[in-house]
């Protein structure tokens, strides 16, 4: 019996129509169009607007074009994941949510908490359902609206983030196209640099945590650059190592959209061509979850069948990883 591979047979994208521009960042903290886009490459981010709003708005967009475009009916989903740190509530999941409200019925639905590297880990995790020979169509989603848990007054965190999700199925493949390998990593003393102290269960939300404005993102930049960078290379490399990849067999380089060093350092370290890497940061800043498949939604027109794609991401907790996936379309 031929092995079971789970191919990415779709990918969709959707970012809020609001755009926040740098010009407009000078309004809300001390900064510049010139250093934000110096330090980070980021020139605008995409913010989701209104009442009531949150990540399975994007969500449930980036689903219904995928399922439109794939041709695919939302009886026949079998499982969706949805990655994401920004749920739109503790509970119901905000899988079920989406899955509610395009008229998936049949799937079982859940989320997964990673930060950046939630899509990776989701993804990893939809291809083993898929491998298993009992699921035949599995979508999995990143997304965040990272808007609602940042500080607007924290210029060191509140330039970098926007608000995005992309959706990509996953069906099998007996011909070798799909997800091949995967690292995966977690280190727990990473909490210390990159976290949101509130809102959890160790510390509930309380008139005190909202005034001492602990339900936003922290972050301490160096620790978190070194750890990232270092990370990423690593498995980028490892991956390749294992599986007799290099540069210039590799089609695709696609790196979480954290900042632009950041993206600039790992593919030096990788010695991958600048025109060989994924970039889409300058347009929508770091949507955490979302910046992996936005990547792929942007750049779907210029993938091939047949071709060798590295994906990697790091995250808050610390979390990181790489996949290496061959495309199938």
């Amino acid at each position: 019996m031929s092995k079971i591979y789970a191919a990415i047979t779709g990918v969709q994208g959707y970012v809020p129509d609001y755009v926040m521009t740098n010009k407009e960042m000078e309004t809300l903290v001390d900064t510049n169009d010139e250093w934000i886009t110096e330090r980070t490459g980021i020139k605008e981010r995409r913010i989701l607007k209104g009442e009531g709003q949150g990540t399975s708005v994007m969500g449930i967009e980036a689903v219904k074009g995928l399922l439109k475009k794939t041709n695919t009916d939302p009886a026949e989903i079998d499982l969706v994941i949805c990655a994401t740190v920004t749920p739109d509530m503790p509970f119901p999941d905000t899988a079920n949510i989406i899955a509610d409200a395009v008229g998936i019925k049949n799937a079982f639905c859940f989320d997964i908490s990673a930060a950046c590297s939630g899509f990776l880990y989701a993804l990893t995790t939809g291809a083993k359902f898929i491998e298993s020979g009992n699921h035949k169509k599995v979508i999995i989603i990143g997304g965040d609206k990272m808007s609602s848990i940042i500080d607007y007054s924290d210029r060191t965190t509140c330039v970098i983030f926007g608000d995005g999700a992309g959706a990509v199925m996953l069906e099998p493949n007996t011909e070798g196209y799909g997800v091949i390998d995967y690292i995966h990593h977690s280190d727990g003393s990473g909490q210390a640099y990159l976290y949101q102290k509130a809102g959890g269960s160790r510390f509930p939300a309380t008139p005190d945590t909202i005034l001492a404005r602990e339900h936003f993102v922290y972050q301490n930049g160096k620790p978190v650059f070194r750890a990232a960078v270092e990370g990423m290379s690593d498995v980028v490399l490892r991956i390749m190592k294992r599986n007799h990849l290099n540069a210039d067999n590799v089609a695709w380089l696609v790196p979480h959209q954290a900042n632009k060093r950041i993206i600039e350092t790992v593919s030096r370290m990788t010695d991958f061509p600048s025109e060989k890497v994924m970039v889409n940061i300058q347009k929508y800043g770091n949507t955490t979850a979302g910046t992996l498949p936005l990547c792929l939604w942007d750049y779907e027109s210029q993938l091939k069948k047949g071709d060798n794609i590295i994906l990697t991401a790091f995250g808050g907790g610390f979390t990181w990883g790489a996949i290496y996936i061959k495309w199938a379309y």
